[in-house]
């Protein structure tokens, strides 16, 4: 169940950073500090081909996503316990500003600060 929870608080993540609220594009690094570890980081990056990849989450890996409609869409990989469990994950951008990407799903709501690449 924590492994669930972790994974959705990244894709809420990645989802807030592919909506564009002003002239700042999605594409970049995306993260936000790991409840209850001081210190730590978690997110995701999305890349200009599409592609995402995770940033400290072993067992939840991204690898593609896509924005539609105000929405985030990432999918990827589930990992743990021996077994891998394909996903796709809807996140609403709340909003997107000053290097900051706001994601919620359902009740959850996340923000994430980005570092960007030219």
């Amino acid at each position: 169940m924590k492994n669930r929870i972790f994974i959705l608080a990244g894709c809420l993540c990645a989802a807030m950073g592919l909506s564009s609220c002003g002239s700042q594009g999605i594409e970049g690094r995306w993260t936000t500090p790991v409840p209850g570890m001081e210190g730590l980081k978690q997110g995701f990056e999305l890349k200009k081909d599409g592609t995402a990849e995770s940033i400290n989450m072993a067992t939840l890996q991204y690898r593609t996503w896509k924005k539609q409609d105000g929405k985030l869409i990432l999918t990827g990989e589930s990992i743990g316990n021996h077994v891998t469990i394909p996903f796709s994950d809807t996140l609403t951008i709340v909003s997107l500003d000053n290097g900051k990407l706001t994601l919620r799903k359902n009740h959850l709501t996340i923000e994430y600060s980005g570092i960007f690449k030219e």
